[in-house]
């Protein structure tokens, strides 16, 4: 029987990620020599990355600005392929007895974030840029989890919460939260990275992987019963998982395209979230074709 490589994988308890969790359960990896040892990352892309830096984990699902800007900070990974390729629908959110009305309400109030570097921290970035507030005025209460979120704006810790919309849904029809806007990310939403040595050192199982990965999320979009199971696993209403799951486009294939990894990595340049552009290949380590040489 040959030696199983066993791999570290972490991702959001979010709905997703069902198709690792059924390849995972339907013993896909296994029968490819290959034991994935899962980890549900409440904390989000910031636990993620610390995790991939402290060694915890070899592969993580992750947000794309999130890995971005870890990178240029010195995080040793790199990213092997978009998983999600349709935007994050990043819902802002207050606390139902709250003053707040619209998103202008919010100007020169309290974020709450689950860590620094973290999408809830980006993204509350890229919403006050997109309102034209002013960047050096941003302030941000640090709360981990999506409860921690809760906990925060119910104790007026902080003022607003950005978090996928469709995970916070059911705190909505509760009455404990109010949306009061939008912000879609403005590029894919999850990319998968590996730490650079088990690329050197497991390329061709990372590879299998991936490919497994992308057959399970071919599956899943195809089958209509995946509705009715997000919902039951997930404990969220059916119409809502129906529209998530219209708009949710997973990758089937290994490309990443330099021109949106530019684009990310503009807009976190112009919110002064890093401070230079990097070459593609620092990056990037796409499986499915080779990538293009490009100027940082």
């Amino acid at each position: 029987m040959p030696k199983h490589t066993q791999f570290k994988v972490g991702g959001v308890p979010e709905h997703f990620n069902l198709p690792w969790k059924k390849a995972i359960e339907e013993n896909r990896f296994a029968s490819h020599a290959i034991d994935i040892d899962w980890k549900d990352y409440g904390g989000g892309t910031g636990a993620m990355t610390k995790a991939l830096r402290e060694g915890e984990l070899d592969i993580a699902i992750l947000l794309t600005e999130g890995i971005i800007a870890d990178i240029h900070r010195g995080n040793r990974s790199k990213i092997v392929q978009f998983y999600v390729k349709s935007p994050l629908r990043w819902g802002v959110h207050v606390n139902a007895n709250s003053p707040f009305k619209t998103l202008e309400d919010l100007e020169n109030t309290r974020a709450a974030i689950s860590r620094y570097g973290s999408g809830s921290h980006l993204m509350a970035y890229v919403n006050a840029d997109n309102h034209n507030w002013d960047l050096n005025k941003q302030k941000f209460e640090v709360v981990k989890t999506l409860h921690g979120g809760r906990e925060s704006l119910a104790d007026r810790k902080s003022d607003y919460f950005l978090w996928e919309k469709f995970t916070t849904k059911p705190f909505v029809d509760n009455g404990e939260f109010r949306i009061i806007g939008e912000c879609p990310s403005p590029w894919p939403s999850f990319v998968v990275a590996v730490r650079e040595d088990v690329l050197i050192s497991h390329s061709e199982d990372v590879e299998k992987v991936l490919n497994i990965v992308n057959e399970a999320c071919k599956e899943v979009k195809a089958s209509q019963s995946s509705i009715d199971e997000i919902a039951k696993r997930y404990e969220l209403k059916k119409e809502d998982v129906a529209i998530w799951f219209e708009e949710t486009v997973w990758t089937y294939n290994g490309k990443v395209e330099t021109e949106i990894i530019n684009q990310v990595q503009e807009r976190l340049l112009s919110i002064e979230i890093i401070d230079e552009k990097m070459n593609f290949n620092a990056l990037c380590s796409p499986f499915g074709r080779e990538p293009k040489a490009t100027k940082s």
